[in-house]
């Protein structure tokens, strides 16, 4: 009886690998009658890395994981972090035990006991009898012959997974067809090859990828130092790169200053590209680079029919009408799965207004899905509604003044905007769902779906819970009109009739944020200023936070809240009125008041001041998350108050960081938020520190003036740098200024914005002792400059020196 060719080549296989033998001691090497088996390892010479077979585990999960894995990672992290993984796909499940081993043809191999077969082979055309596995200093595991080191047949760095080692290339052997690219891992404890991808393109540009079709970010041009799409990526841990574009190769590698750093550059389950350093006394990895900088910009990161929140520490949810489809994936960090329908569609005719017909549901400020198939002969929004529901493929349709859109299938890449105006792909999806997904009152007659607050009840009983909370401690139910409501000492709970009135239904716009309009009011003898919130979720959230933060709370720096109003799906806050507006106005707009230096310097003072109360002094520690010049306001005699609370965040004194999603704006936010670390009050530090720029100069930070050509050497807080430590502070002063200023007190300003923007949060003042250096009480010695900006400007900084000495 003859056996089919892969069987014989299987037991010859079989056959050949020899008994595991322990090792003594640890050893670099795996050679013919030494194999790899248990808790057996391989660590390099530097003792740098290790090699061997592991289990990887979610700390957050229940899940047991009975799967092992051949791989390598850092010998001396506590935290296992896997870099190279040899049988994702093939993963040897309990009880058996693996044998890492030099077959008889000379590849290396894995044997899995239980089943006597081969998981894993290196399938080299192996020249030679005498091969050996050597575990490099580099952490390159390599394929060599024992009497020749250079003769090498097979190397991991040729097939990386989700890392990218120092020394190893990232890209294309244009010779040979060979790419090497990374691809991130399944789920948290599942090894197997994920969905998003980095490679470097023929073309030499960098992308992330989603299913090696979808690139939701691009590196650049190299332009001879990095690629012109990410100049964060130079530091001080990474900065030697070699970038070769030519006929035989396109590839892109980089080596360390120190080899003894622990550096891990990789792609992550979530899609998002990193570089994460392993700090030993905090025992934690710090990532100070990330691209996308959140996870709602990588696409389709929460699978089909989700909708991204990065707002939400959870980030990913089901639309109405859909459960997850594996809660196990989600829990190991698995999104990509996405929901499935709770009801199938009718997919009844147009035609039949039967209960059991399909309905629409909207979802408002929505950044719409990709692949829409436009309807041009749908004029009007219920034709658009009949178009897709006369389609049994059509999932989801919008309707905007360009004209209809239709999907069909699956709904990808949806993401919650916080203002659709913000993004011109925002707008209203109206989701196709089973006419039992929802209750009567959300229809309309045409099948339309009328808007509705989604959490109306649980906002209710949330409010309940906090009038009782407010009344216990005052002694007394509030009113529900006030007739000098500045002079109250307790947040009033509003009707909307008399919100509307006091607003003339809502007729005079102060202004917008990310979160509603604002209309100015009267009231008795007094003017309010009335927020009212869009948005069902995005309402109630940010309600809920300004309420929690400020509404109980006083301060002359921070921004009074009079009361507020929940009826129904109405979500309004009701302030003080500040005559002057909010701070942008009167520094970047053309015909706005030009504030002399002695009030620009009294408002430095009074925002410090605000922040140091709500870090300090309040029961909780309040960190505003969103300092910037639009949140704060100005009363009538120019005194700064601090403003809109919405993504606060509260820690009781017992907590001193939180992990967080990100939140803030762009050019405020401190490293900690884009590395996705722990954050502290301190962020609120950089943003204050990047706002006192703005008021030294009068001019956005970000203005296109700042970057001529490239040249970020313009960038105000460099500019700054550079003028401390050359002299001439004076030029950096808003011109229309005239020269009119207070030279001490400008140095002195400085000197501490510079001090809040370092990147190491534990190099930045508190706001306390912000205020005291502001008031002349503290002296700064020179700041050193910020490690990005020396990065990307090609400078060097110095060592930090201790920041603050006493008078």
């Amino acid at each position: 009886m003859l056996l089919p060719c892969h069987v014989l080549l299987g037991l010859l296989l079989l056959l050949s690998l020899h008994t595991p033998a322990s090792y003594a001691a640890a050893t670099d090497t795996v050679s013919p009658g030494h194999s790899l088996a248990g808790s057996d390892r391989l660590v390099s010479n530097n003792s740098k890395f290790a090699l061997g077979f592991f289990k990887p585990g979610n700390e957050s999960s229940s899940y047991t994981n009975h799967n092992s894995y051949l791989g390598i990672w850092f010998n001396k992290v506590s935290k296992l972090t896997p870099l190279w993984t040899a049988n994702g796909e093939n993963p040897v499940v309990d009880p058996t035990s693996p044998e890492l081993a030099i077959s008889g043809d000379g590849n290396l191999a894995i044997l899995d006991h239980a089943t006597k077969s081969i998981i894993w082979s290196t399938r080299a055309n192996i020249t030679t009898n005498d091969t050996i596995a050597v575990l490099l200093n580099n952490g390159n595991l390599v394929l060599r012959s024992s009497s020749n080191s250079s003769n090498i047949f097979w190397q991991s760095f040729d097939y990386p997974t989700d890392t990218l080692f120092a020394g190893a290339k990232i890209g294309w052997d244009k010779v040979t067809g060979l790419n090497r690219r990374l691809v991130s891992r399944k789920s948290s404890v599942d090894q197997a090859p994920g969905i998003f991808s980095l490679e470097l393109g023929l073309n030499g540009e960098g992308h992330l990828l989603w299913n090696s079709t979808v690139a939701y970010w691009s590196s650049g041009d190299w332009n001879g130092r990095y690629f012109g799409l990410a100049p964060e990526m130079i530091g001080d841990v990474m900065p030697n790169f070699t970038f070769v574009h030519n006929d035989q190769e396109a590839y892109f590698t980089y080596t360390l200053y120190d080899d003894t750093a622990i550096v891990h550059a990789g792609l992550d389950v979530f899609g998002i590209g990193f570089v994460g350093m392993w700090l030993e006394g905090n025992q934690e990895w710090f990532k100070n680079y990330r691209q996308p900088v959140v996870h709602c910009d990588v696409y389709a990161v929460c699978g089909p029919f989700t909708i991204c929140d990065d707002n939400k520490d959870l980030f990913c949810d089901c639309m109405k009408g859909f459960s997850v489809r594996s809660p196990k994936d989600w829990e190991l960090d698995d999104q990509t799965g996405g929901c499935i329908r709770n009801t199938p569609l009718s997919c009844g005719s147009s035609k039949d207004r039967t209960s059991l017909t399909d309905k629409f549901y909207p979802m408002q400020s929505i950044r719409l899905p990709n692949n829409a198939e436009n309807v041009q002969a749908a004029t009007s929004g219920d034709e658009c509604s009949q178009v897709c529901l006369s389609n049994c493929s059509c999932t989801a349709y919008s309707y905007v003044k360009d004209g209809c859109s239709i999907w069909h299938d699956e709904l990808y890449n949806v993401k919650q905007l916080s203002d659709a105006s913000s993004d011109r792909n925002g707008g209203v999806l109206y989701i196709r769902l089973a006419a039992k997904e929802l209750p009567s009152s959300e229809r309309k007659k045409n099948g339309n779906i009328s808007g509705f607050a989604i959490g109306a009840t649980t906002a209710t009983l949330f409010l309940m819970i906090l009038l009782l909370i407010l009344w216990r401690r005052k002694g007394k139910w509030f009113a529900h009109t006030l007739q000098k409501p500045e002079s109250g000492i307790g947040v009033v709970a509003f009707r909307y009739i008399n919100l509307q009135r006091a607003t003339k239904a809502f007729s005079e716009k102060l202004g917008g944020g990310s979160f509603g309009s604002v209309f100015k009011g009267y009231l008795s003898n007094s003017t309010i200023a009335v927020k009212r919130l869009d948005g069902a979720y995005q309402g109630e959230k940010q309600f809920r936070a300004e309420v929690n933060s400020i509404g109980i709370i006083q301060h002359i720096n921070l921004v009074k809240l009079i009361g507020f109003c929940c009826e129904g799906d109405n979500r309004l806050l009701v302030y003080e009125y500040m005559p002057n507006r909010s701070l942008d106005v009167c520094l970047f707009e053309a015909n706005g008041i030009v504030l002399d230096w002695t009030t620009r310097y009294q408002v430095a003072i009074g925002v410090a001041r605000g922040l140091a109360y709500l870090h300090n002094s309040c029961r909780d520690c309040i960190i505003h998350c969103d300092i910037k010049p639009e949140n704060i306001l100005l009363d009538a005699s120019y005194v700064p108050k601090i403003a809109d609370f919405g993504m606060a965040k509260i820690l009781g004194r017992e907590f001193s960081r939180a992990m967080t999603t990100m939140r803030g704006t762009i050019g405020y936010m401190a490293p900690e938020w884009i590395s996705g670390t722990v954050v502290t009050s301190k962020v609120d530090v950089y943003s204050y520190g990047m706002v006192l720029f703005e008021i030294i100069s009068g001019r956005r930070n970000s203005s296109h003036e700042c970057f001529r050509d490239g040249d970020y050497s313009f960038f105000f807080p460099m500019q700054v740098a550079r003028k401390l430590l050359n002299g001439d502070i004076g030029s950096l002063v808003d011109a229309s200024l005239k020269g009119d200023m207070n030279l001490v007190e400008v140095e002195r300003a400085c000197r501490i914005a510079c001090w809040c923007i370092q990147d190491n949060e534990f190099d930045r003042p508190t706001m306390a002792e912000v205020v005291q250096a502001l008031e002349g009480l503290l002296e700064l010695d020179m700041p050193p400059l910020p490690r990005l900006l020396s990065a990307i400007t090609g400078g060097s900084h110095s060592v930090i020196p201790q920041y603050f000495d006493s008078v």
